[in-house]
């Protein structure tokens, strides 16, 4: 189905075209007929299955609708991660660039307040981002959510295993009834806790399973290397050296482990970053910035990057370490061979993560081909021995910020004489000093010490005198007195008292 044989409004097919967009993929081809009349809908699809467009595309076609009746629509979409929240931005841009006046924002944690709340008193057609922030503007009444009558949730499933199902549930509850809002709900599994939310909050969705997501890609290369954990790096060096790719993306488990091996890249020549979620937002928008602007060829990440992170044309993912759990292998490879087109995954099994391998298999019910490492080009690891700590980056400084400079305090020259004087005679009172080094270096103690004194002008403490002792003479022994004993009185004497 072509877009153009949807009943779609002259500037919403004029977006598809800005964005390249010419025949309809399965989930759009299913989802939007119903979407577009307004019906709540709750579909299961894989990743990169083209869903961003789906509730893009429903929303900017209820929005000019209801724009020329006078009435106004907003829409709000969360999703799981920050990266995913500014791809759902991004793409929406594009589609909506031929709507005049539409404005859209995106709101996350991890970057300051002040350009988030500048564009809630602006107002937006469109609210996009994570539950918490977006949670947070809403219990402070900065965002209406009673304005609110599209209502999308991106990636359910993932959001649920991330600890996001009360503040969902809290968010619901501030929306609008569910007679007024249209709910759109998008997950790679329709799980119970997926279904008891669309039951109890959503009005009558309708129901649509597309292609599940344990389902690879039947486009993507599978390759299985089998290898030592001291011998895998070089292993990954002479793949590199082979295939010669010109964007990858690389996933280890810890974010340590991210951290060394992209140093290990970077002492091998290769323009290596690396994405971990305890990076600053500013920090990890930049290096994901520099992926698609093809300043950097290598990219390793930890799984924050697994969904969401949309890299056109990406020909190879490498899972250095396998990953711990079995759904976030499809997440990874998914990131290559999106929107119909080929791509390769790279998976490194070692001793110490094999054993998710069986997991992973049951899942996707395939065995993932294995391949011996023969006839591979013969390569010399620079890193050996080298220390593999990288440091960050430090944020450049705006045009404004080195324009202004840091503000100085007001000059007082007063102050300023009185402390140039006290230097100028601190330097005449140690310059001799200075000068007489070699002199005083020839001397012996008793000479540097009497140089001294001469010098800054003060006498050696004198030793206290001991005082004399008196010799005592010797006395004489006085005789002992002895005290005489009390007489013993009888009883009746004490009784009676003595006779005269």
């Amino acid at each position: 189905m072509l877009f153009s044989e949807l009943n779609l409004h002259q500037q919403v097919l004029e977006g598809t075209k800005a964005a390249h967009f010419e025949s309809c993929m399965p989930v759009q081809e299913k989802v939007l007929p119903v979407t577009i009349e307004g019906s709540d809908v709750m579909v299961q699809s894989k990743t990169g299955s083209g869903k961003t467009a789906v509730y893009v595309i429903t929303f900017l076609e209820k929005y000019l609708r209801n724009k020329e009746k006078g009435i106004n629509s907003s829409c709000l979409i969360i999703a799981p991660t920050r990266e995913l929240a500014q791809q759902i931005c991004d793409d929406a841009m594009i589609l909506c660039s031929k709507v005049e006046g539409f404005h859209i924002g995106v709101f996350y944690g991890g970057v300051g307040y002040e350009h988030q709340r500048k564009l809630l008193q602006m107002g937006c057609d469109m609210y996009i981002g994570t539950p918490g922030r977006l949670l947070e503007f809403m219990e402070h009444r900065e965002l209406d959510a009673k304005r609110l009558d599209t209502f999308v949730i991106d990636e359910a499933d993932r959001l649920f295993d991330m600890g996001f199902f009360p503040d969902v549930k809290r968010m619901f509850r501030m929306l609008p009834d569910r007679t007024q809002r249209q709910t759109l709900l998008f997950s790679a599994t329709l799980e119970m806790r997926v279904r008891d939310l669309a039951w109890e909050f959503m009005n009558d969705p309708e129901e649509i399973d597309l292609e599940p997501d344990h389902i690879t890609v039947e486009s993507i290369t599978q390759e299985l290397y089998h290898v030592a954990k001291s011998d895998k790096f070089q292993l990954l060096l002479q793949l590199l050296a082979q295939d010669k790719p010109e964007f990858a993306l690389m996933f280890t488990n810890s974010k340590h482990m991210a951290e060394e091996l992209c140093a290990r890249l970077r002492h091998n020549g290769y323009n290596a970053d690396y994405l971990t979620g305890d990076l600053p937002q500013n920090q990890r928008q930049r290096a994901l910035d520099k992926l698609k602007e093809g300043k950097t060829s290598i990219l390793v990440a930890t799984d924050v990057a697994a969904r969401g992170l949309q890299i056109d044309d990406l020909p190879l993912v490498v899972n250095y370490d396998i990953p711990e759990d079995y759904e976030n292998y499809v997440h990874r490879i998914g990131r290559t061979a999106r929107a119909g087109k080929s791509g390769k995954a790279i998976t490194l099994a070692d001793e110490e993560f094999v054993y998710g391998l069986e997991a992973i298999e049951k899942y996707i019910k395939m065995k993932i081909p294995v391949i011996w490492p023969d006839n591979l080009p013969e390569v010399e690891d620079q890193s050996v021995g080298k220390s593999w700590r990288v440091r960050p980056e430090r944020p450049q400084r705006t045009q404004k910020a080195q324009a202004q400079g840091r503000a100085r305090k007001p000059e007082n020259k007063s102050a300023s004489k009185k402390e140039e004087q006290t230097k100028k005679q601190n330097k005449s009172k140690y310059s001799s000093d200075r000068t007489n080094t070699k002199s005083l270096g020839a001397m012996s103690d008793k000479e540097r010490m009497e140089y001294y004194r001469k010098k800054y002008g003060f006498e050696p403490k004198k030793k206290p005198e001991a005082p004399e002792k008196k010799v005592q003479k010797p006395q004489k022994p006085q005789p002992v007195v002895q005290e005489e004993k009390p007489k013993k009185i009888g009883f009746f004497k004490r009784l009676f008292g003595r006779r005269k």
